[in-house]
């Protein structure tokens, strides 16, 4: 297991309560099943329309599983309104 900081992005960050958190996780998919248990259903369902992004890069739901071997940065991009 590594450090994961999770960093949340508006409505995301609204239901998480909070903007960011680090947590211990063997992958980006491991670390998104504990914040989404931990925080309840309204994150569980942001997390599954947004956008995954790590170390910047968007990756598909297939990336997620992959192990991680060092500490990385997942941001949770919820899609935005307007224009």
């Amino acid at each position: 297991m590594v450090p994961v900081t999770i960093r949340y992005w508006a409505g995301a960050a609204a239901a998480a309560g909070m903007d960011q958190e680090t947590i211990q996780a063997s992958s980006v998919a491991e670390a998104l099943d504990q914040v989404g248990n931990r925080r309840g259903p309204d994150l569980q369902r942001v997390i599954g329309i947004s956008s995954i992004l790590v170390a910047g890069r968007r990756i598909s739901p297939e990336e997620r599983t992959a192990p991680l071997h060092e500490a990385v940065l997942v941001e949770v991009l919820p899609p935005f309104a307007g224009g």
